[in-house]
């Protein structure tokens, strides 16, 4: 799987994980979103769910964990009290940071899936939207290149790059 693929080559992700839960609407029945994005703004895996209580947040967690093979040592989010009792639970040692503007990041992330929605008349069953969800953002924090602190040649080669482990990966000719 390219997704897969993908992951396993990305390089080591941020220590500081932001987590937000976002209201899909799947087949008529409301579905959540987790999302878990690093401090650069990278992805490191989403979940669809059915409920939003502290076991599905603990399923995130033990997801990202598994992924990630560290924990963070931050981990921020809003006031959602599952947050809190998941961490209680999986990760005791990690600091916690609840408050309600310092999850921008986790907040903004939402939006191109929001996009998605609205313009596909919605996902059409759970498992197809964690699917695409899944896959999409592996690719999307390929070709995410920060512009900052970078000059115009870094930022030339690093696209470079990411079009170079695309064509690996997709098994494509890398067309110049």
């Amino acid at each position: 799987d390219i997704a897969d693929q993908l992951r396993r080559r990305a390089p080591q992700r941020g220590d500081k994980w932001h987590l937000d839960e976002v209201v899909l609407t799947i087949g008529g029945h409301k579905h959540y979103l987790w999302r878990a994005v690093d401090q650069d703004g990278f992805v490191p895996d989403v979940l669809v769910q059915s409920r939003r209580d502290a076991q599905a947040a603990k399923r995130l967690l033990r997801k990202l964990l598994k992924q990630q093979g560290r924990a963070p040592r931050v981990l921020v989010t809003d006031k959602l009290t599952s947050y809190g009792a998941a961490k209680r639970a999986i990760m005791p040692g990690v600091e916690h940071r609840q408050h309600k503007g310092r999850n921008n990041r986790a907040e903004n992330s939402h939006q191109p899936t929001r996009r998605r929605e609205r313009q596909r008349k919605r996902f059409k069953d759970p498992a197809q939207a964690q699917r695409f969800l899944s896959i999409h953002d592996p690719i999307a924090n390929l070709f995410h290149l920060r512009r900052d602190h970078r000059t115009a040649a870094e930022y030339r080669e690093a696209r470079i790059q990411a079009f170079q482990l695309w064509a690996e990966v997709a098994g494509a000719p890398l067309v110049a």
